[in-house]
């Protein structure tokens, strides 16, 4: 699963991605699927994510890991792996990208529990960036965002956001702006975190 030829070497694609561990990941779905079946829908969308990611072939492609890299699963991806590291999500995210930023000419970060983002989206973001726009989101439905990408890290983007709420893409929006930063945004997809979104996946 190793990546070759990128169209942009120099640059990143961040891959956030929870240990599949069974109760502590997509608890949401536990009442519909049970907690181990849940936890191995989670690991098919982050072999899926990390498919979609490499053989789009826009950067190279790392797993950032949480709580750390240890878990048997992270193990047997072929990919450069990182820990996680922040209170919560909006530390650990300004903490990935400023870490990668300081020598990448820009980085794309996606979660794993979107099966709807494919190789053309992180194409348009990366080409987006490449041209010189300073961000990319990728809204989805319930009011978050499934990617962001930046050419120029800024922890006050990420700081006071009510992560796993509705208002996280509009207070997102709102930070760049106050900040100068020129933005794009891309279609608008949905997440698979809720019993009845499970009529539409195919993992």
């Amino acid at each position: 699963m190793v990546g070759t030829t990128e169209e942009h070497p120099d640059a990143r694609i961040l891959v956030f991605a929870k240990a599949p561990v069974s109760g502590e990941v997509k608890t949401r779905l536990v009442p519909a699927l049970g907690a181990r079946a849940a936890a191995d829908l989670h690991a098919r969308l982050v072999q899926r994510t990390l498919d979609t990611a490499v053989t789009a072939r826009v950067a190279p492609v790392e797993l950032w890991c949480s709580p750390d890299d240890t878990h048997p699963f992270f193990r047997t991806l072929l990919l450069p792996r990182r820990i996680q590291r922040g209170r919560d999500l909006g530390q650990r995210m300004a903490h990935a990208l400023q870490a990668t930023l300081g020598n990448s000419r820009f980085a794309i970060l996606i979660g794993t529990d979107c099966p709807a983002l494919a190789a053309d989206h992180l194409r348009e973001a990366a080409g987006q960036l490449a041209r010189g726009i300073d961000a990319v989101l990728g809204p989805a439905e319930d009011g978050g965002y499934v990617l962001i990408g930046l050419r120029r890290a800024d922890p006050r983007l990420f700081e006071g956001v009510a992560w796993g709420t509705a208002q996280v893409l509009d207070a997102t929006r709102a930070r760049l702006a106050a900040r100068g930063y020129r933005w794009h945004e891309l279609p608008v997809l949905w997440d698979l975190d809720r019993p009845e979104d499970l009529q539409r996946a195919v993992i």
